[in-house]
């Protein structure tokens, strides 16, 4: 079924010469998909640096990456645009409520040349196909499992955004040890979690403040500001039992503190002058056993 018969069964005032299709893709300045999975892509999209819809209808699709499909993200009444500066328009778009039950759940395939990313929609409406009509919307991936576990501080956020429970459920469950990496220097820093809500969250509160309570991040992102913590990666080191205690965390803590030679100089008691040890030959062996796993 072409995707235009089957939106004009939604809104027949959504046909093809009215309308202008706008493909995102995942080479934008920022990931498309987690701007709309964050709630952020409505406002980013009303932002262009030319007058790109000045059509009644706008039809956004966000390509999902390794396949020749695209998501269904919205269909928007445009009430033009105001000129902001050089080079800038914003525009007033209104989601259309009457298609709003398909986004993020409506595939269609285009076989169409994509090097143009705003398309007047008569020139590829026959090649918009629908491929599936999902029976939830579009969210991010189910939980791997406790060792797969590697995110983007982006992909965070949109796991405490969305309160997903594949991975709540589970890291709500455990205390543990897990490390931030910093993909923009290579450094480690090393967290404990214990108590209510587990490695959840102290998730959370990294989703929140980009340190979670880590004094060295905290430093680090007073300096740089908050959006430094856009280039920090969350894995899991170690879990261990919900029930146990502050103490026996700290010292997993500074064990792998050790073991990784983490940048990170304070911990959880925020001593940053303690003296550090030196590590022998086989903390180094273990150190670059641990750097090729966490790499692999």
């Amino acid at each position: 079924m072409h995707a235009f018969n089957f939106l004009t069964l939604m809104n027949p005032r959504i046909t093809p010469p009215v309308s202008k299709v706008h493909l995102v893709e995942g080479n934008a300045p920022e990931n498309p998909l987690h701007l709309y999975l964050s709630g952020k892509f409505e406002e980013w999209q009303r932002w262009q640096q030319r007058r790109n819809f000045e059509r009644s209808y706008v039809i956004s699709l966000i390509h999902l990456p390794g396949t020749p499909r695209w998501l269904f993200v919205g269909a928007y009444l445009s009430g033009g645009a105001e000129v902001v500066g050089r080079g800038q328009y914003y525009y007033r778009l209104t989601e259309d409520t009457a298609c709003s039950s398909m986004n993020g759940r409506l595939i269609i395939t285009l076989n169409h040349n994509v090097e143009q990313r705003y398309l007047n929609a008569e020139h590829c409406a026959n090649e918009m196909l629908v491929a599936e009509v999902m029976e939830s919307p579009y969210s991010v991936g189910q939980f791997p499992g406790f060792k797969a576990v590697d995110i983007s501080k982006a992909e965070l956020d949109l796991l405490v955004r969305q309160s997903a429970e594949s991975w709540k459920i589970p890291l709500s469950g455990v205390a543990g040890i897990y490390l931030v990496s910093d993909s923009q220097t290579g450094s480690l820093f090393v967290s404990s979690a214990t108590g209510e809500g587990g490695i959840w969250r102290s998730w959370c509160d990294c989703a929140a403040n980009g340190h979670g309570g880590n004094p060295e991040l905290r430093r680090l992102l007073d300096n740089d500001g908050l959006g430094r913590a856009n280039a920090f990666r969350y894995s899991l080191l170690e879990v261990a039992d919900i029930r146990a205690s502050g103490d026996d965390m700290l010292e997993r803590e500074r064990h792998w503190r050790k073991v990784l030679m983490s940048r990170d100089r304070g911990s959880a008691e925020d001593r940053p002058d303690a003296q550090q040890p030196v590590p022998s030959e086989e903390d180094m062996r273990v150190h670059r056993r641990v750097v090729v796993a966490l790499k692999s």
